[in-house]
């Protein structure tokens, strides 16, 4: 038996057959010394409800309910998932709450109507940066949440917390940094999952800052796609779709500058200078 009473998770995994499918972006995090740790990455989440996607046979999930999460929210798109993250619910009884879905098209605002909300979550690989994406961009601010803690591949979370003149720096660092303080909390090896990935893991803790510059979301997004759809051309170039060096010399920009030198204050204040 383990820490929390359930069998251990490479039992749970024989017993029902869960081989992490690679279309599903799956990677299995069993050591509970690890999952314990992104738990606690999260702060005190004895009042919070937890939104969790991805839970797979419920390594994370177990941790966070060990760690006295008041409510788990786990989104499941993996039907093979359902049962062992049923025993699971059965251990905590009312605190495991299972949604058999897609993330993808899960209203995560309305999943959860009460209390502080954290979303902590081993995400999978191939939905994870989306994902990130559309809860830095919801429409109100500051958001359903009060922070997220997620795993990403090294070289992503490498990208959400880059700053400018950075190579990291591109669409993912201008909006996480707008709107959130993002730190990476640390590293996870490759042979902490089953099967390993091929790349070290990193877990990010982003905070939503309370007043971020006021920019329209939409615009902003067309702004650092346009700048880093073509990050080695100078922003006279890569802006041209967008007025080019007329609103690079309304902004006090030179043109000659590349995307990844500006930061994210001249990325807003280009945002707010931006027609239609």
């Amino acid at each position: 038996m383990s820490a929390d009473g359930l069998p251990p998770l490479r039992e749970v995994i024989e017993r029902h057959g869960l081989q992490a499918k690679k279309a599903l972006g799956q990677n299995f995090l069993l050591d509970l010394n690890l999952t314990g740790k992104v738990a606690r990455t999260a702060g005190d989440l004895t009042q919070a409800t937890v939104i969790e996607v991805g839970p797979g046979p419920g390594g994370l999930t177990r941790a966070l309910l060990l760690q006295g999460a008041g409510r788990v929210v786990a989104i499941e798109r993996d039907e093979r998932c359902l049962a062992a993250l049923s025993e699971v619910s059965d251990h905590y009884p009312g605190r495991l709450d299972v949604i058999s879905g897609d993330a993808l098209k899960t209203n995560f605002a309305t999943v959860v109507t009460d209390g502080p909300v954290k979303i902590i979550a081993n995400l999978p690989y191939n939905i994870g940066t989306e994902l990130l994406i559309r809860w830095l961009t919801v429409d109100r601010w500051p958001p359903f949440y009060q922070s997220l803690t997620l795993m990403f591949q090294r070289e992503v979370a490498q990208r959400i917390v880059a700053k400018a003149n950075s190579s990291a720096f591109g669409r993912l660092g201008v909006l996480a940094g707008w709107r959130t303080e993002a730190k990476i909390a640390f590293d996870v090896p490759p042979q902490a999952f089953t099967p390993p990935p091929k790349v070290t893991s990193s877990v990010v803790h982003l905070v939503p800052r309370e007043a971020p510059l006021p920019a329209d979301v939409k615009k902003l997004g067309r702004v650092t796609e346009a700048a880093f759809g073509q990050r080695r051309k100078m922003l006279r170039q890569s802006l041209k779709s967008l007025g080019g060096e007329k609103l690079l010399e309304r902004a006090e920009i030179d043109p000659t500058r590349r995307a990844e030198t500006l930061s994210v204050e001249e990325f807003v204040l280009l945002t707010n200078l931006l027609d239609g």
